[in-house]
């Protein structure tokens, strides 16, 4: 017995990354899935792999048509939808707020933003009338605190966070759940995709990040997609049945603070400026 038996579930961005984590693990604990994705190719070739039971549908999160039509699709194959996973984006290196270019704002925010949007607000039209129903949005701890990521995907995530609350809140007593995830340092291609590099490059690299994301949080190992991937199998589950309106960390503690040895460094500085021997020192 799977944790998701025999429900239908659509994720979106689920050709690569924490979406491709997503798809497997779902369609391994017993969904049926609908993987919503622009990258047609490799979306049929990851749904040929995974079996009669996973099927691609293209899907352009930012175009209202799309996202209606994946909807539609799991009406018509299934006769319901009992998860939508938002998950779909990107993000471009610009850090610098008055360089960056108002094209490369609007395309984010248009697919993180607006396409999660999009995917409730049809999600929901379909799960009111069944009276139940499981949404998870794909935040970041870019939208909890700040110096992440660019501005614009860490403002999309901020808004996303807090849309989850709103429309939680609105749709909890029609049984539709609504709660969000929040990656901390994850080891997939967006770094290497927001630095300009392609997609098969960037998966190149992915080695070479991990040792890098292995530093920045208390737990000393890179994020992987499958940990995001058990997270939302959970919120999607029956396990997490009273849980609502909720935005989940899943980053090693990284939004606990800064490591504990530039911590330690700053103390040593203060110390130092202030004349005192920590060693000697009681609280």
């Amino acid at each position: 017995m799977g944790k998701l038996d025999g429900k239908i579930a659509i994720i979106t961005g689920g050709v690569s990354g924490i979406g491709e984590a997503g798809v497997r693990l779902f369609s391994k604990e017993g969904a049926k899935v609908i993987i919503a994705d622009i990258q047609d190719d490799s979306g049929e070739k990851l749904a040929k792999n995974l079996g009669s039971d996973v099927n691609f549908f293209h899907t352009d999160v930012t175009d209202e048509k799309n996202v209606r039509a994946v909807i539609r699709y799991a009406k018509k194959e299934y006769n319901r939808l009992d998860c939508m996973y938002n998950n779909a984006g990107f993000d471009r290196l610009e850090p610098e707020f008055a360089t960056f270019s108002t094209k490369a704002f609007d395309s984010i925010i248009a697919v993180h933003l607006r396409g999660t949007f999009l995917g409730m607000k049809h999600a929901i039209k379909l799960m009111q009338k069944q009276g139940s129903g499981c949404i998870i949005n794909t935040g970041s701890v870019a939208g909890i605190s700040a110096g992440y990521a660019s501005h614009a995907y860490s403002a999309a995530k901020a808004a996303i966070i807090h849309m989850t609350r709103t429309v939680a809140r609105e749709v909890g007593e029609l049984g539709i759940r609504v709660n969000c995830i929040c990656p901390g340092g994850i080891a997939t291609a967006v770094f290497g995709r927001g630095l300009g590099l392609t997609q098969e490059r960037a998966l190149e690299l992915i080695p070479k990040i991990k040792p890098i994301l292995a530093q920045i949080q208390p737990i000393k190992r890179a994020g992987l997609p499958e940990d995001i991937a058990k997270a939302a199998v959970w919120l999607a589950s029956e396990d997490s049945s009273f849980v609502n309106g909720s935005a989940i960390l899943v980053d090693g503690g990284l939004t606990t603070g800064p490591p504990r040895e530039q911590s330690e460094k700053l103390a040593e500085d203060v110390a130092a400026a202030l004349g005192v021997d920590l060693e000697t020192f009681n609280v």
